[in-house]
């Protein structure tokens, strides 16, 4: 399945890979990420596991945790388009904020 990796959430995808190779190495760190990546094609599938973001400008975003994330994305023809990816420790409502209008600017 193909999905649209938007800048914000690949930046964040590059983060969480630097930060668990530095934490736990670089074989943990790449099986980390490609988990992520295996879980966007689960997440195709299985529609019943999205969560809408009930939040005033966000109409037609979704998420999904991912052990210590959250996937943030939109239904697209053919896969999704990955908004962003938080950690569970994050102010989730200000960077969601901050990722997604980054797009927005950056697509504009």
């Amino acid at each position: 399945m193909k999905h649209r990796i938007h800048p914000a959430a690949a930046r964040r995808l590059v983060e969480i890979w630097d930060y668990t190779e530095r934490t736990w190495g670089g074989e943990q760190a790449d099986r980390y990420v490609e988990e992520l990546f295996a879980e966007l094609d689960r997440l195709a599938e299985s529609r019943h596991r999205w969560k809408r973001v009930e939040r005033p400008g966000f109409a037609g975003v979704f998420f999904a945790r991912a052990r210590h994330h959250f996937i943030f994305f939109r239904d697209l023809e053919g896969g999704l388009g990955v908004l962003t990816v938080l950690h569970e420790s994050m102010d989730i409502p200000a960077r969601l904020r901050e990722d997604t209008s980054e797009d927005e600017t950056s697509s504009a």
